[in-house]
């Protein structure tokens, strides 16, 4: 399982390496180019109830850490999908599995 600092937030957000080392990219990327966008998802059971949606903007400090050493191989189709989805007004919606360490999913993001 993975892990996002985000700004001066103590508290972190858990994601399932794979998951993350595609968000990574994809965050990175749009970062990079001085884009901001958003990410979003519903809280996996056993934590309180609803969602959250982060903003992402290249002034907020931003921290990946991952619990396994290697990388995981990436899946270009997954990196093309979250790269448009972050292009959409939706912004990136992550689905439970890529939160949990469940099954890997994308959700389309609404236009």
């Amino acid at each position: 399982m993975g892990t996002i600092y985000y700004g001066g937030s103590a508290t972190p957000i858990d994601i399932e390496d794979r998951a993350l080392a595609h968000l990574k990219v994809v965050i990175a990327t749009k970062l990079r180019r001085g884009e901001s966008f958003t990410v979003s998802w519903t809280h996996p059971e056993g934590h309180p109830g609803g969602r959250t949606t982060l903003w992402l903007h290249p002034s907020i400090p931003l921290r990946f850490t991952f619990s396994d050493p290697e990388p995981p191989e990436l899946s270009r189709e997954w990196l093309e999908e979250l790269a448009n989805s972050a292009h959409s007004s939706g912004g990136i919606v992550l689905v439970p599995g890529q939160v949990d360490g469940g099954p890997i999913e994308i959700a389309a993001a609404a236009d």
